[in-house]
């Protein structure tokens, strides 16, 4: 991606970043580390305030992005509507948002920041797959001039929005999405082959920071749902969760129990999976989490049993694949692929979309 070209004057963008967790503080860390390459393509950054679920922290420009929101900042209660006034200011900068949160709270906000002329970035899901009648008081407030982007949404670093919005920008005509959008359960189905138990398989994918705290987040395919909604709405289609028929992994005995004794009750899940395996293997073939919508609007998220030949039997470790079927693809369809998880790619994802931003402002 070409950065903004340098000019007599310096373009200047104030950040204001929610959610200063895993993804948050990756991307903290990628934006110090390219300021000089950005300072000398013409792009400034300045972080201007940093707002966790409690508790938060405005300052004056911080062009370093230095962390000064450790223990030498003061912080005070948490308020949103102070978060993005003082980040607006009232100079006529340009200002973003930037919400690396999972909250509902928040996304409720972006529709009155982007009338207020804040751009927003955000690999949150919620604002894009919940109520269709909030995305559209989003999309109707970006008429306003700022701009919302969220492809971290769907395949973290992935160009995988983009890419569906250039297909259907140049004319082309969506006939089918399919793909397994969750890297974590295509890490499971990579490894898990009946010699182990799957319980073992996702407490090791627990250790190693693939899952969420309670690994039935994960395998419930409620978050690949969300993602295939993000798509069929941006296709077109006024699709909701609710129609999206969802095949869970965890059996109703598991999801009765409590959180904090999840992990000693995995144990679960190893009858069931057994079967699985054992019936695809039976077939010659593999099993693969896959996420699937036809020209119908039809929805699902199912465990797939997919021959060896399917591309979706040879992708690695954590990888994304998403398939395009349209008009233009229809005998070859095309094919997005690679690593779908971890807060450096999904940071990675919301830094281009803030380099996308910044390519179309002007200096002030």
């Amino acid at each position: 991606m070409a950065l903004p070209t340098t000019t007599a004057r310096q373009r200047v963008l104030a950040v204001g970043l929610v959610g200063p967790g895993r993804v948050g503080s990756a991307l903290l860390e990628q934006l110090r580390t390219a300021q000089p390459r950005l300072a000398r393509a013409g792009l400034e950054l300045r972080l201007c305030a940093v707002a966790a679920s409690r508790r938060m922290w405005l300052d004056a420009d911080d062009p370093e992005l230095n962390g000064r929101h450790g223990s030498a900042q003061t912080w005070r209660p948490s308020n949103l509507n102070e978060f993005a006034a003082h980040l607006r200011g009232d100079d006529g900068r340009h200002a973003l948002v930037i919400d690396c949160s999972a909250s509902e709270a928040v996304a409720s906000h972006y529709a009155e920041w982007l009338a207020a002329g804040l751009h927003v970035v955000t690999p949150n899901k919620l604002a894009s797959s919940g109520p269709l009648a909030r995305l559209q008081a989003i999309r109707a407030a970006s008429f306003s001039g700022a701009r919302f982007r969220y492809e971290a949404t769907v395949c973290a670093g992935l160009p995988v929005v983009r890419t569906l919005r250039d297909l259907l920008d140049t004319g082309d005509e969506l006939l089918a999405v399919e793909g397994m959008f969750s890297g974590t359960l295509a890490w499971l189905c990579h490894r898990y082959d009946g010699s182990r138990p799957y319980s073992e398989l996702v407490r090791e994918a627990h250790a190693l920071g693939y899952t969420e705290p309670d690994p039935r987040d994960d395998l419930s395919g409620l978050d690949v749902a969300r993602k295939l909604v993000i798509l069929a709405r941006e296709a077109g289609w006024s699709l909701s969760l609710e129609d999206v028929d969802v095949q869970s992994l965890v059996p109703p005995e598991l999801a009765e129990v409590a959180a904090d004794e999840v992990m000693d009750q995995l144990h679960l899940l190893d009858a069931p999976m057994a079967r699985q395996v054992a019936h695809a293997q039976a077939q010659g073939c593999v099993l693969r989490h896959v996420a699937s919508l036809d020209a119908k609007g039809h929805a699902s998220v199912r465990l797939a049993l997919l021959p060896a030949s399917h591309p979706f039997a040879h992708t690695r470790l954590t990888d994304n694949i998403v398939q395009f079927t349209t008009h233009r693809y229809r005998d070859n369809p095309m094919l997005v692929q690679g690593p779908g998880a971890g807060p450096e790619v999904t940071a990675a994802g919301v830094f281009a979309d803030l380099l996308r931003i910044a390519e179309t402002l002007e200096a002030r």
